[in-house]
């Protein structure tokens, strides 16, 4: 079967994750996964570009020293921000009528659209992806993708919906890698990628509103017709929940992010026995602080309220708010604060499910990939496999599905006592430091250290047949000494 190796990197606005997959067919083992604080990261757009590559190498060089590779290429996603969304389509005359519509020309109909689409401005704005909305032939009309395939037309007409960004945002992601040494195998606009991570066909099919709720931006994204209809995003996020706790307490950015996901909650008044809890913050040089739980949480309360408005306004303005029968799907880091699904629910009257990446792939011993944070770094890995991208790392992974049994640090060795020992030789000189870390550069540490006494060997006792009155001879010889002569007639 083969096999590929897959990294992907999603550069979020407070963190920047790492992930590597093994690809065998349709079989996806994540083999790594980490998440690491960013920097130079504005509204998940890249501000600063050096910021951003010092950050990024440090996590790239702990993957390839934990997995013993090298990374050459990657898969990288588009910012969410800034990105607006126009309609292009594209016709064609088939020159054998007669035949069957194949996948490579709806590829072709997709690029022609994509190619003589009017941008305003070349230079500063860049198609980041393009989804298909719907085909005709002189015969029918609304096709789906899957179903304008292998039906026979003279004419076919397609209709797509367009995301324009910024060229600067995605020149600047270039300019991270390319001052690394890593090449670009391709560019994910993520917000569709990431829906088909965490939704379901079923989903996707009657109609469902994925919101993301990250670091720096928000967004949603309405699937109708197993088809991304609709895209929205606002500049609020979790930071922005962050910030409020910062200003409102005096707290540092650092302390406010983490009493956040300790404590973070909204609907203070469902609560109940955690509303009475205050949290004690103590400093070297000043007198403990004090806050009540139910303060921060309305903090986030009133700020997740006015996300969440937010997204629904843009709900409305899609035209499509009464088409989502299968409700909402929240996900992102702020899908883990407490009694956000139940807030959502009661300010929209959908059903709300937090989102999880699907278990279409197995991670064994990889923390936080499961979890609604991880979505966008895992839905860029399995679009990576359906387009078949190639190899991005330089050396095979290491195989680990079957541990190998450790050597021990000690080996205890039984030796005989030789009939005639040889000559001792010069016993090589080794400092204690040195007998510490050993010459196979293994290292104890000093709470691991322990001096043994080795334990003292019996030596053998040569005798002759007659060993028994060789022994008394021996006694009676030192006893002389001490009594006087002793002789067998005194015995």
């Amino acid at each position: 079967m083969e096999e590929r190796y897959i990294a992907s990197v999603d550069l979020g606005t407070s963190k920047t994750a790492v992930c590597v997959a093994r690809i065998q067919d349709q079989d996806v083992q994540v083999i790594y996964y980490k998440e690491s604080p960013s920097q130079g990261i504005r509204y998940s757009y890249v501000y600063n570009p050096r910021k951003v590559e010092d950050g990024l190498r440090m996590a790239i060089t702990q993957a390839q020293q934990e997995l013993k590779i090298k990374i050459q290429q990657v898969i990288v996603g588009l910012p969410r921000y800034f990105v607006r969304q126009e309609t292009a389509s594209a016709s064609m005359v088939r020159t054998d009528p007669d035949s069957q519509i194949s996948e490579g020309e709806v590829k072709t109909l997709k690029s022609m659209a994509l190619e003589e689409y009017p941008l305003g401005d070349p230079k500063t704005e860049v198609i980041y992806g393009a989804v298909a909305q719907s085909f005709s032939t002189e015969d029918s009309l609304g096709e789906l993708e899957n179903d304008i395939v292998g039906m026979t037309a003279e004419k076919l007409e397609g209709n797509f919906k367009v995301f324009i960004g910024s060229r600067k945002h995605s020149v600047n992601i270039d300019n991270v890698f390319n001052g690394m040494g890593i090449a670009i195998a391709k560019k994910y606009f993520t917000p569709g990628i990431t829906a088909r991570a965490v939704l379901k066909e079923e989903q996707m099919e009657n109609g469902v509103a994925l919101i993301d709720i990250g670091a720096g931006v928000s967004s949603v994204t309405i699937f109708k017709g197993k088809i991304m209809r609709y895209y929205a995003a606002v500049p609020f996020g979790g930071n922005s929940i962050t910030n409020d706790i910062k200003s409102e307490c005096n707290f540092s950015f650092a302390l406010a992010e983490n009493i956040k996901k300790a404590y973070g909650a909204c609907m203070p008044e469902k609560l109940a026995s955690l509303s009475e809890k205050r949290i004690q913050i103590r400093y070297e040089d000043q007198p403990y602080k004090e806050v009540a739980v139910k303060f921060i949480s309305r903090i986030i309360d009133a700020r997740v309220r006015e996300i969440f408005d937010a997204i629904l306004y843009s709900i409305q303005e899609s035209g499509l708010a009464g088409i989502l029968r299968s409700g909402i799907v929240l996900t992102g880091g702020g899908a883990n604060l407490a009694n956000v699904k139940l807030l959502l629910k009661d300010m929209s009257g959908y059903n709300v499910r937090i989102g999880y990446p699907k278990h279409l792939f197995s991670a064994a011993g990889c923390t936080g990939v499961y979890d609604p944070s991880a979505t966008a770094a895992i839905g860029m890995l399995l679009a990576a496999k359906n387009d078949r991208l190639p190899e991005c790392l330089e050396a095979p992974v290491p195989q680990y599905d079957e541990p190998k049994e450790e050597e021990p640090l000690y080996q205890e060795v039984l030796e005989e006592e030789p009939a005639e020992a040889p000559a001792a030789e010069e016993p090589a000189q080794m400092s204690e430091e040195e007998f510490r870390h050993g010459s196979t550069g293994q290292l104890l540490g000093d709470d691991a250290w322990e001096t043994v006494e080795p334990p003292k060997r019996k030596k053998k006792v040569r005798t002759e047949k007659n060993g028994f009155k060789m022994l008394w001879n021996k006694v009676v010889k030192a006893a002389d000494g001490l009594y006087g002569q002793i002789t067998d007639d005194n015995i």
